[in-house]
């Protein structure tokens, strides 16, 4: 149901809410935004939001508008997880530590309260248990699986966002690129700025006074030919840190949606989301002093996605 437009070869690079409001499509970016925004648009068959208007298509990408649609399907078939689904990794008095899955937010956006979350559905949690509402310490991004942490009291997530500022938080994730590193392990040292209209990080110059400085260290764990598996330890945390770290040194993370500027020159692996995973998590108690360390599995499409790229069958 709906118009459906193909992307062609000369629309390449465009934005998703540039290419919705073309005079022979919707004809202006409100009009578009607010699709988007009501669960209007589809990018090869899958709904997609306001904080994805800065995508970048590709060729071959079909774009589907279906404006006389009733509301959002996030509405009517998504819904947070019961407090028996949600994968609780830890959980005591003052904190409580979530295996997140991918395509579940963090917390609700401002603007899609509809849409489910991990903070609705911890809150769901606690509150069967007659406890306070969780306290956010840090986000990780919707489609970006793996460890995420909530404080229950206010004094422990003061503590635990002080040890998050200090960069004394251990946070190391898993991720798969285009390409493999010259240098096995190293260093990444940029400063980013985050462009508000377009909702992404962007590289810029230490003397921009909005400049903040993101720095990771990276290891090559295995390679795969033409990809390879990262451990990326964050010393900084900047949103879409990695993604886009990893993106100017020519290694877009497979599945990457956002940060794909510039040409491709290997061949398209077929992944649903950005291959990112919150592996590893460590914390000082925010109570006791004592040292909390844990680690999340690589969810069942990564660890697919990996054994499908050490057979060679990349797209199958």
């Amino acid at each position: 149901m709906g118009d459906t437009w193909v992307v062609q070869t000369g629309q390449a690079g465009t934005r998703l809410d540039k290419f919705l409001a073309d005079p022979g499509r919707l004809g202006s970016r409100g009009r578009a935004a607010e699709a988007l925004e009501k669960g209007k648009v589809f990018l090869n068959d899958r709904e997609v939001l306001l904080a994805d208007a800065a995508r970048r298509l590709v060729p071959g990408d079909a774009v589907r508008i279906w404006m006389d649609r009733p509301g959002s399907s996030r509405k009517q078939s998504q819904r947070p997880p019961r407090p028996g689904e949600l994968p609780i990794v830890y959980e005591d008095e003052a904190l409580v530590v979530v295996n997140k899955p991918a395509g579940l937010l963090t917390v609700p956006l401002p603007r899609r309260t509809e849409a489910p979350s991990v903070e609705d559905a911890l809150g769901e949690h606690l509150r069967s248990k007659g406890r306070r509402r969780p306290l956010v310490v840090h986000r990780i991004d919707r489609d970006t699986s793996g460890l995420v942490m909530f404080a229950v009291r206010p004094d422990a997530q003061a503590r635990l966002k002080d040890q998050f500022r200090r960069h004394e938080a251990e946070r190391t994730y898993l991720a798969v690129v285009y390409g493999v590193p010259e240098a096995r392990r190293g260093t990444w040292r940029d400063h980013l700025v985050w462009d508000q209209d377009a909702l992404i990080q962007k590289a810029t110059h230490p003397a921009d006074p909005r400049a903040s400085e993101a720095r990771c260290d990276y290891a090559v764990l295995e390679s795969f030919g033409d990809t390879c598996l990262l451990e990326v330890s964050l010393v900084t945390g900047r949103r879409n840190q990695i993604r886009l770290q990893a993106r100017l040194r020519g290694h877009t993370l497979v599945g990457e949606q956002r940060y794909v500027f510039g040409p491709q020159t290997t061949r398209p692996v077929e992944f649903g989301r950005q291959a990112l995973h919150a592996w590893r998590l460590g914390i000082v108690h925010p109570l006791t002093g004592r040292p909390l360390r844990f680690e999340a599995p690589l969810p069942d499409d990564m660890a697919g996605l990996i054994e499908r790229l050490r057979s060679g069958r990349p797209s199958s």
